[in-house]
């Protein structure tokens, strides 16, 4: 079994604009899907995935119902998990985060690069208790986003000083930082925090990989792509070459992430319907 805890896609008449634009501002990057929910799951069949986490995010306050609505909409499908997202400026964001568990969504995912705010602005502490006080996940963005000039808003040392705001689980995608790599080793392994393996493959060297691996330990660990960008044969590969074990493998793109949230193990890709 196979869960990518990291991708993307956008309603069906964004989908086009939408992905041409974020490739685009990440320097033409060519994506492996055409944006849509059904070309996501196509692939994600085809490259044996069982479940998928599809992430979204609420740039401005003004996003913020439809987003979520579109992450309910896709939760819809068995073998998706809809993430949705807050800006935490708006004015109602408290509400939203209860609407967000109202709908039935797992987590909630923050880019704070798109959305203008330091990881550990003040302004987030309450929002990561009320995060915890509703039992949802918080995922964000870590590290560098090729799409935007430094300085990055999420990097390794103020991710761990938002740390001490959180009191449920927490996920740094990209190995903890995306090209933070000693940052993370520094500042985040070892403590109480998930990283993805999404946007590894290329990214980040086998070696270094290796050493965020040992560090911080494979329980903690949640296999994750950022298809459309990359897809999760690529990110197989990476972790091929660290040389896991068959149950460490499991753990990593199976285990961890369907014990946060709460999945039915008997059901096979074969069994649902793309």
């Amino acid at each position: 079994m196979r869960l990518d805890f990291h991708t993307h896609c956008f309603p069906d008449p964004l989908a086009a604009r939408a992905i041409q634009k974020v490739g685009h501002n990440a320097g033409d990057l060519l994506p492996h899907t055409d944006g849509t929910l059904d070309g996501l799951a196509a692939l994600m069949r085809r490259q044996g995935v069982d479940r998928f986490v599809v992430l979204n995010i609420a740039t401005n306050a003004r996003q913020m119902k439809d987003v979520n609505d579109f992450a309910a909409r896709m939760n819809e499908r068995e073998e998706v998990v809809g993430f949705g997202s807050v800006h935490p400026k708006a004015e109602n964001v408290m509400e939203e985060l209860e609407r967000i568990k109202a709908l039935g969504l797992k987590g909630v995912k923050f880019q704070f690069d798109y959305q203008g705010l330091y990881v550990d602005d003040p302004c987030m502490k309450p929002i990561y208790r009320k995060i915890a006080q509703l039992g949802l996940v918080t995922m964000i963005h870590a590290g560098f986003d090729y799409g935007f000039a430094p300085p990055y808003m999420a990097p390794p040392e103020r991710i761990a000083n938002a740390l001490r705001w959180v009191d449920s689980p927490f996920i740094a995608s990209h190995w903890g930082g995306l090209s933070c790599a000693e940052g993370v080793l520094k500042h985040l392994c070892g403590l109480p925090l998930y990283f993805d393996t999404s946007y590894g493959y290329g990214a980040i060297a086998a070696p270094t990989a290796a050493r965020i691996l040992e560090k911080h330990g494979v329980e903690r660990f949640l296999f994750g792509s950022d298809c459309p960008w990359h897809t999760p044969e690529m990110e197989l590969r990476l972790l091929g070459s660290l040389g896991l074990s068959e149950s460490e493998m499991d753990r990593v793109c199976w285990k961890n992430g369907a014990a946060l949230l709460g999945l039915d193990r008997e059901k096979k890709t074969e069994d649902l319907t793309i």
